[in-house]
């Protein structure tokens, strides 16, 4: 059997995933490659990559909360979100972390238990909170500089499947999907 691509990582990251509970993700350069895409009629399109998305059912499907925390309104992500069945959807937050803190209140559940996923430096002080901060490959460097992992995929391009795979492997649950599909 091959090695599993997520072996060799540090015991402490181990650690940290396996209390996750909540994992928040960003959007714009996260959850997509970073670009504003406008049609003519001034419309705004995102690109989601579909691994992605099979990886935020897969913790959902396996007890970890999902929310995303984005500066932007945007109708795709409101329909993406609920494709996805995502309750915890919060747009248009100047202030990630104040929106964080209240998300993990109203849970019932501590930093230490949640997982941020940024890019840039308007997610630093919610991955500081966090009790795992990931930044994506394409992150900027002083965002990635603080993040205890930074994923090998850039956003949009499969980088949030990896932060999914991370966290199941972690919680010994990754073998199960992997049976599963088998």
């Amino acid at each position: 059997m091959p090695a599993h691509y997520l072996d060799h990582l540090p015991a402490d990251l181990l650690a940290r995933a396996a209390k996750i509970r909540l994992a928040v993700f960003d959007v714009d350069g996260t959850l997509t490659d970073g670009r504003l895409w406008y049609g003519e009629d001034g419309r705004e399109t995102k690109v989601f990559h579909v691994h992605d998305g099979l990886g935020l059912k897969l913790l959902q499907a396996h007890g970890v909360e999902v929310a995303i925390i984005t500066a932007r309104i945007s109708h795709p992500v409101a329909l993406r979100a609920e494709e996805l069945k995502i309750a915890n959807v919060y747009q248009g937050q100047s202030d990630k972390l104040a929106c964080f803190r209240e998300l993990l209140a109203a849970l019932g559940l501590s930093a230490e238990q949640a997982a941020f996923i940024g890019d840039d430096l308007p997610d630093l002080p919610s991955m500081r909170q966090a009790g795992l901060a990931v930044a994506v490959a394409n992150a900027h460097p002083w965002v990635a500089e603080q993040a205890h992992w930074v994923t090998t995929k850039s956003g949009g391009m499969g980088a949030v499947r990896e932060v999914c795979d991370l966290i199941l492997m972690a919680q010994g649950k990754a073998d199960t999907e992997r049976e599963r599909w088998q």
